[in-house]
């Protein structure tokens, strides 16, 4: 019963408060209610004041109505009452009404006008065109913060779960702003319908009074003109809250924490301003014929506080800068670079290499350093993270530091010592990437994504928006730079994985398979071994995240072979369902498959030396098969997915090695390594006929 009455308390409370409007209730609870509706209006208003975002308030479109129909319904019992008894409505309103006139009809009656305008036209109005304004940009806006989240979850920058909620806070703000919108009018109908009441009143009590109490004139307006004031005041007082508690909520867009935390720390950061306030207020106070008492004091008081605010933040940043050492001491504790370097252990730290190492132009140094708000270090941890989940393998420290011999918006990647990319961005633009079919092409400095190659533009922030709405997805330059990275140390994985490592990742499958690791490592299947095919998955995007079953995998084959490249076909042909699971969508397999004469040639092209197999395939073959690859690549393309080609298993490590000379992205996959539920759907076939019949086209 208990949770009953707690789950539908609210439903029950407007329940309550539509039988106000039908069932007379006493003065006294009437009292009790009205003391309850201006506490109320107050809670509403603190938290509207505390709150840093509006979501953090998401109900209260609802309770405005919720509240509004309270007063109204506590209008309707006080206009009752104060017809019926004689303009008694109980001791709330009789106090409001002593305390606001005075003694005097007329006063009360204008504070009251004075209070209604002000809400009527000043906060209700400004309150409404901000809700709208709010609705309007929160709507249009929607598809390009949409894009962003995509953008953010394909770049790994963010997981499944966080883009889920980051979606459902867009959708709730749109809602929201949308309900305030409409929640507005409701303000506004209120602050109407006590004029009315606030007529009804007056006029049905002088009607009452003189016809039905026989009472005269003046008696009769000082008796229900004092009441109607009273009523009205105690009515307002709440709505004026209410109205300013809407303008607040729908003014939270801009602000970082709550009302009074922002004004305190942006009016205590500017004390210049708050001396030359003062000193105004002291320069009026010279003046002939000026309040000069008044100004001297309000004049010197900011002064002195503006004076001592601007010594705090100078001491605070006496204090941070001696927490910093000073170039003098920092040169008497470095010694000099000769004196280092006499100690010959001193002289090996030279040849070490770096797996990773980045370097920055000055200009991007903000996006590297903690000190300054950079984020990229951080970002970098969230990649590690997520490569691990995904490939099972843990990527190397990366070593950040300028580079005095860059441009200020250039960046250069090295792995293992050596450059293997480079980039250049704009810190202040944005980077919009074209799509395929623009709704409107959009100003800016044209240039390529550096990561996949893309055709984008440097775009200005103001333009931002605009970009997203005509179809562009706009990343910002840190997300250019780490997608740039992450890319760039996926396609050398390989590279990066080493006796160590390999020997580390065979000590963590230790913990939980300790059995499997003492039979075979490094005893059966030794570690350079396992290293060879490990890079060999990783060269091709295979994750090595099930080691066991590698490992088991490994054990099967060594009895028929050695090769590693056998080995590592054999250990796909086990990862299938892995395989397969990175290139299948719903079920099916779209991919590129090779005419049966094609593959016969490729086989009979095989030829094995002292150092192994390998592909001997002819101009006549190869040529062909590289154009009729480009075209079906460019199917791939335009599907936004990558390219796969299917053969047989036992050219598909060659041609493999072969292809990826011309074709980087393409994935050249077995039909052993596709699981047998899959549907495939061959996006085009290499055929021998296709080449001899553009030979003869050529003759």
């Amino acid at each position: 019963m208990r949770r009953l009455i707690e789950n539908n308390a609210v439903t029950l409370f407007v329940v309550v408060v539509v039988m106000f409007m039908i069932i007379p209730i006493p003065p006294q609870l009437l009292d009790i209610l009205l003391v309850l509706n201006l506490s109320l209006s107050v809670i509403i208003l603190v938290i509207t004041m505390n709150i840093s975002e509006a979501l953090e308030f998401s109900i209260f479109p609802s309770l405005l109505l919720i509240t509004t129909l309270f007063r109204l319904g506590m209008n309707v019992s006080s206009t009752r009452l104060i017809l019926s008894n004689g303009g008694y409505a109980g001791e709330v309103i009789d106090a409001f009404s002593q305390l606001i006139t005075a003694g005097n009809v007329v006063i009360g009656f204008i504070i009251f006008v004075i209070i209604v305008l002000v809400q009527l036209i000043v906060i209700t109005r400004g309150a409404e065109r901000v809700a709208e304004v709010a609705a309007r940009f929160t709507l249009d806006a929607m598809p390009g913060k949409q894009m962003a989240i995509d953008a953010d979850l394909n770049t790994g920058i963010i997981d499944e779960q966080e883009a889920r909620l980051r979606r459902s806070k867009i959708q709730r703000e749109s809602d929201f702003y949308g309900a305030m919108d409409g929640a507005t009018k409701i303000v506004k109908g209120d602050s109407t319908m006590s004029i009315i009441l606030t007529a009804v009143n007056l006029i049905g009590g002088v009607v009452i009074g003189m016809v039905m109490g026989g009472q005269d004139f003046s008696t009769v307006l000082q008796v229900y003109s004092r009441a109607t004031v009273g009523d009205g005041l105690v009515s307002q007082l709440p709505a004026l809250m209410i109205s300013t508690a809407t303008g607040m909520i729908v003014t939270r867009s801009v602000s970082e924490g709550s009302l009074g935390e922002d004004m305190r720390s942006q009016f205590l950061s500017q004390p210049t301003a708050i001396i030359v306030a003062g000193g105004a207020m002291i320069f009026l106070g010279i003046l002939p014929h000026t309040p000069h008492v008044s100004l001297f004091i309000v004049g010197t008081a900011l002064a002195v506080a503006g004076t001592l605010l601007f010594r705090r933040a100078r001491a605070q940043e006496a204090t941070e800068a001696a927490e910093e050492a000073s170039p003098e001491e920092a040169a008497e504790e470095v010694p000099t670079a000769a004196d280092y370097y006499k100690d010959i252990s001193n002289v090996y730290s030279l040849l070490t290499v770096e797996p990773i190492e980045m370097e920055v132009g000055y200009s991007l140094i903000p996006l590297v350093d903690e000190r300054s708000g950079g984020k990229l270090i951080n970002r970098i941890v969230i990649f590690r993270r997520q490569y691990a989940q995904e490939m099972g393998f843990v990527i190397p420290t990366v070593r950040l530091h300028d580079g005095s011999m860059l441009g200020t918006n250039q960046y250069i990647i090295y792995i293992k010592g050596e450059e293997v990319a480079r980039g250049e961005i704009l810190m202040d633009y944005y980077l919009a990437l074209e799509p395929s079919n623009p709704v409107k092409d959009i100003d800016g400095i044209e240039t390529v994504e550096p990561a996949y190659g893309i055709p984008a533009r440097w775009i200005l922030p103001e333009n931002k928006e605009m970009a997203e709405i005509y179809g562009y997805t706009v990343i910002d330059p840190l997300s250019v730079m780490l997608t740039h990275l992450s890319e760039t140390i996926r396609q050398h994985a390989y590279e990066l994985l080493s006796r160590s490592e390999t020997i580390q990742l065979v000590e963590n499958l230790k913990k939980t398979s300790p059995e499997l690791v003492e039979e075979v490592c490094p005893g059966i299947v030794s570690y350079a071994l396992l290293e060879k095919v490990l890079r060999n998955l990783l060269m091709e995007g295979v994750p090595i995240r099930d080691l066991g079953t590698i490992l088991e995998t490994l054990v099967d084959a060594l009895g028929n072979t050695r090769d590693p490249d056998t080995l590592t076909e054999s250990v796909r042909g086990a990862l299938s369902r892995t395989i397969t699971r990175q290139f299948c969508e719903n079920g099916q397999l779209r991919a590129i498959t090779l005419d049966g004469e094609v593959e016969r040639r490729i086989v009979a092209s095989l030829t094995r030396n002292e150092r192994g197999i390998y592909l001997a395939m002819g101009p006549e073959l190869i040529q062909p098969l590289i154009s009729q690859l480009a075209e079906h690549i460019r199917k791939f393309q335009e599907l936004g997915q990558n390219p796969v080609l299917l053969t047989s298993q036992v050219i598909r490590v060659y041609l493999s090695r072969l292809l990826s000379q011309y074709f980087p992205n393409l994935y050249v996959l077995s039909f052993t390594e596709i699981v047998g539920t899959v549907q495939i759907q061959s996006i085009g076939n290499i055929t021998m006929q296709a080449s001899e019949e553009k030979r003869t086209v050529g003759a």
